[in-house]
């Protein structure tokens, strides 16, 4: 018997990425990465005449087709493989990332009535402007007593997909009449692969309100936000739920011609980044917490039962892996948070300095950052350069460096905001464990896990953890295509279940970040100082933070 292929796509915040794997040995023979053309806007649409206001993030879907056209074919033409033993593909994508459609799939952005309206575009994970609409869907579901709202920590983000199709629906009421479907990137890429619309059921149950028992909302809770969203999920969405694991079906004549796959090549179902990527680390069980560590931090644990965690993301049944709980949390701002200080703040002498050393920029701040003891530069940081995911749940909170002197270095400050970023995982991991969802083993993947040893020792000592990095530079991409050999099934040389298939390609580094005691000792100090700026100005104590971006909108004419 021949050997056989799965190929896995991941979608990110900026680009897409492909991988093609060994079914039988989870070894990644090529990997191809598509920058998206028109990036992340947030400033203007494509005809850059259409400004977009504040805490807007959009995307196109024709970047997502040509990553697709780009990477695909590229795997299979760096390694000489036959398409006909390519057996399955698999995707993900950040989540909650959405967009309206028509029947048969057409994005409203694509028609000439709708290219200039930026609710007919992809909301990306990151779009903050609904944030009023998740504000009032909070305070409706409380008072209602809406038992949902405790699976989600207690609070529903604006980065969710009610929140956002509540804004289309306020601010564009003719292309929410318009649109068929508002459905997830990761299902219409998909439906584009295959021919046939599905909807997860990771995204469906993290990021919109679906229960595996119990179904969504009541259509009277929709009416209660706003009458007109009364039969939301009857109209726009689905009630026809996909689970993990499943085929959503084969690639079609039209998908076979863009990637160079064979007609016939099971697709998997969509999924997450992040949910996707803990079988690729080989983590099947409950206690074992992987963190994907990129532009933010997506945390994904199993757990036995369902509980309340104040702050968590979601609990959703088989939302991961069959058979368990899958726990989410996250942080909405690392990767961006030290890019902003290396665009915003770092010298030209450092720049300078690191172009002579043959270094890039963050190398030369690691290295110098190195260097520093803990505690010496007399600094802490809170992470919220891009607002609070987790535990506090709000976007209007913002970054804050407290201790800074005319002294102060910038690979001091660049230390601090990673401190602040491990600081803000211990506070996630012991929220978990205070709530009776235990968290025994740390995991990491992304490409500031494997290349950041700094920042990786740095999380060991603040966690007081060992700490395990994925085997894969494209932890996500290599998850999906094992979902991809699992659609195939065992029967045409792939897996029936995610567990049998982590069991042979999921994978970590035989590296181990342990916990040097002195260093936990001086950073459990430090931590009471974040703990106690966190819960000040986080908690309500003092708003300065919400004031002060009241008052920025006020000046700026912002809406």
């Amino acid at each position: 018997m021949s050997k056989k292929y799965s190929v896995g796509v991941d979608y990110g915040s900026l680009s897409g990425r492909a991988v093609l794997v060994d079914v039988q040995t989870g070894e990644e023979l090529a990997s191809s990465v598509f920058e998206y053309p028109h990036a992340v806007m947030d400033e203007y649409l494509p005809d850059g005449k259409t400004r977009l206001a504040p805490d807007w993030a959009l995307q196109h879907p024709t970047d997502y087709i040509e990553v697709l056209s780009h990477t695909v074919p590229d795997v299979i033409r760096q390694t000489g493989v036959s398409p006909d033993d390519i057996i399955g593909i698999g995707i993900d994508f950040t989540a909650c990332t959405v967009l309206p459609v028509l029947s048969d799939g057409t994005p409203l952005c694509f028609l000439e009535e709708y290219k200039h309206n930026p609710h007919a575009y992809v909301k990306l994970w990151k779009h903050h402007a609904a944030q009023d609409k998740a504000n009032k869907l909070n305070e409706i579901a409380r008072g209602r007593g809406e038992e949902f709202l405790s699976r989600y920590g207690g609070k529903i983000s604006s980065e969710w997909l009610v929140p956002k199709v509540w804004q289309l629906l306020d601010e564009a009421p003719d292309i929410y009449e318009k649109m068929d479907c508002f459905i997830e990137a990761a299902d219409w890429i998909v439906w584009q692969l295959c021919g046939r619309q599905t909807r997860n059921s990771c995204t469906a149950g993290y990021k919109a309100l679906w229960h595996k028992q119990k179904g969504y909302p009541s259509n009277e809770f929709y009416k209660a936000l706003d009458p007109r969203l009364e039969n939301l999920v009857d109209e726009k969405l689905s009630r026809d739920i996909t689970p993990l694991g499943e085929k959503a079906g084969e690639i079609t004549p039209e998908a076979a011609s863009l990637t160079g796959l064979r007609t016939g090549t099971a697709v998997a179902i969509g999924n997450v980044d992040a949910h996707v990527s803990l079988p690729a680390v080989g983590v099947t069980e409950p206690g074992k917490m992987l963190m994907i560590i990129g532009t933010s931090t997506c945390d994904i644990l199993l757990g036995d039962k369902e509980c309340t965690v104040p702050g968590m993301c979601g609990v959703v049944e088989d939302g991961v892996i069959a058979g368990y709980l899958g726990y989410e949390s996250g942080q909405s701002c690392v990767g961006d948070h030290f890019d902003w200080f290396v665009t915003n703040c770092v010298p030209a002498s450092y720049a300078d300095d690191a172009k002579e050393k043959g270094m890039n920029i963050h190398k030369y701040l690691r290295e110098k950052a190195s260097a520093l003891k803990i505690g010496e530069s007399g600094l802490v940081a809170l992470d919220w350069w891009n607002g609070n995911r987790s535990v506090l749940v709000d976007v209007d909170l913002t970054g804050m460096i407290m201790g800074m002197t005319l002294l102060t270095k910038p690979e001091e400050i660049y230390r601090a905001l990673i401190e602040a970023t491990a600081y803000g995982k211990r506070m996630i991991i012991e929220t978990f464990r205070e709530n009776g969802v235990p968290v025994n083993e740390l995991y990491a993947a992304g490409g500031i896990a494997e290349k950041d040893a700094m920042m990786m020792q740095i999380y060991a000592d603040v966690m007081n953890m060992e700490l395990r990095i994925s085997a894969s530079s494209q932890t996500p991409a290599l998850g999906s295509a094992m979902f991809g050999a699992v659609a195939a099934g065992a029967a045409n040389g792939g897996y029936d279940t995610i567990v049998d298939a982590a069991k042979v390609m999921g994978k970590v580094k035989d590296k181990v970040y342990r916990p040097i005691p002195e260093n936990v000792k001086m950073y459990d100090k430090l931590y009471a100082e974040y703990k106690t700026l966190h819960d000040y100005f986080g908690r309500g104590e003092n708003d300065v933070m919400k004031r002060l971006k009241k008052i920025r909108k006020d000046v700026k004419g912002e809406e």
